[in-house]
């Protein structure tokens, strides 16, 4: 065993490193995910016995308007939200410069992604209140009407969404600055003398370098739309007449609210979104990958 372990040493040693990290991953995310699937199979109060229903749970999502509703949400969540990630590259260029008082302005900037999800949910709530919100001041300045953003169909989802895309663009902002941290000169020089500025600088030379920031930033841009939860709660709890919930708020609100306590219907909510997270993430990694086989 010791010779094994001397001629095998570099190998083996990594793995060894990662052994707890991978346990805890097994034990605390893979384990479950297999464990939602077994029970999206049942209808379960979490309590009482279990009763095998097969597939009648993803059936009857089929007949589920309130479950079309937090789908269509999620689509809008998921396009919108990635409007975070081109905000936060021109945010971290702006402050990628050593001007004085530059620090200042990172922290301003930073200062929304290191406050909880409810601070900013209930800032919002108050921005948009119709009677004394920011917003309405604004616009009642300018002689137009206020708008009850929360209070309106067809515009509460697009209010969450904003709300949520002023941390998450912070997220990606420092994604970015670390990448342009690691932004080889000598190319930034060598492009100077061809010649090159301005936007084809920033497409040929400085985005190809960006391209392990902008992955981390899309997966995590994705996650975070798709698992939005808490501003919903916050903000609107899914009202005004669901119109605002998501599948993560509207599997919360069948497994485990008052209105629930149906395990298993939650569960298999919790299987779609998981689908539509990987599809997603799953054809964004596909196309970085035939582009670097590309290169």
């Amino acid at each position: 065993m010791q010779s094994y372990w001397k001629a095998n040493q570099q190998r083996l040693a990594p793995w060894l490193f990662l052994a707890p990290g991978i346990a805890m991953f097994a034990l605390y995310v893979i384990f479950p995910i297999f464990q939602s699937m077994s029970i999206s199979l049942y209808e379960w109060d979490g309590l009482g016995e279990k009763s095998y229903v097969g597939m009648g749970n993803y059936v009857e999502l089929m007949d589920d308007e309130a479950f079309y509703t937090s789908l269509k949400n999620n689509v809008i969540w998921l396009v919108l939200y990635m409007l975070a990630i081109p905000a936060g590259l021109f945010v971290a260029l702006f402050l990628n410069q050593t001007v004085r008082g530059i620090r200042i302005y990172k922290s301003l900037f930073f200062f929304p992604f290191v406050i909880s999800q409810v601070v900013v949910g209930l800032v919002f709530s108050w921005f948009y209140d119709p009677s004394f919100g920011l917003l309405n001041v604004a616009l009642g300045a300018i002689g137009l009407d206020p708008i009850a953003v929360l209070a309106d169909e067809r515009y509460v989802t697009y209010g969450i969404i904003a709300a949520g895309l002023w941390p998450q663009t912070a997220y990606c902002m420092i994604l970015y600055l670390t990448g342009l941290n690691a932004v080889d000169p000598e190319q930034i020089e060598a492009a100077r003398l061809d010649n090159a500025k301005g936007v084809k600088m920033l497409w040929y030379v400085i985005l190809p370098q960006l391209r392990p920031a902008t992955f981390i930033a899309v997966v995590v841009t994705v996650i975070g739309a798709l698992r939005s939860f808490d501003l919903v709660s916050i903000m609107t709890d899914g009202g005004p007449w669901g119109s605002s919930r998501v599948l993560a708020f509207y599997m919360y609100e069948q497994a485990f609210s008052e209105y629930g306590f149906r395990m298993g219907y939650g569960a298999a909510i919790a299987v779609v979104l998981f689908l539509i997270m990987m599809v997603y993430i799953t054809g964004f990694l596909w196309k970085m990958y035939q582009d670097e086989k590309g290169r």
